[in-house]
């Protein structure tokens, strides 16, 4: 009956040692299109946890200080919906723009990869 127990226990914690949250992004990659120098940019990277478990977003990697990313304030449910929302001030950026966001969170895959672009042109003349 123990051996019985046992193989039992062990079953169920391997089950529950799988059981994590996953991320999954609507739109990995965003194309900004032409936008003009000075131009402050504001988009979203909307994200479902597909797993299990509930998700927690810890930190958000930029490429430089013109990147900027606001992460959820709580973890975000099994089957629920969330949201990361980037900004990208073009004051120094000119021509192609390919910019990567790297996601750390408390998923299966917990380094994720998004990406922006857009083509910066001069600046507007002011009149």
């Amino acid at each position: 009956m123990k051996r019985h127990a046992f193989i039992i226990l062990f079953f169920f914690s391997g089950i529950l040692s799988f059981a994590q949250p996953v991320i999954k992004f609507e739109k990995p990659v965003q194309r900004l299109g032409f936008v003009h120098q000075g131009d402050t940019l504001i988009f979203q990277y909307v994200f479902t946890n597909t797993g299990d478990q509930p998700l927690v977003i810890s930190d958000a990697k930029v490429e430089c200080s013109c990147t900027s990313v606001k992460l959820p304030d709580q973890p975000v449910l099994p089957n629920k919906q969330g949201v990361l929302i980037a900004t990208f001030v073009t004051t120094h950026a000119i021509d192609r723009q390919d910019r990567t966001i790297t996601v750390i969170s408390n998923a299966s895959d917990s380094s994720v990869e998004l990406r922006f672009r857009c083509v910066v042109l001069k600046a507007k003349n002011k009149t």
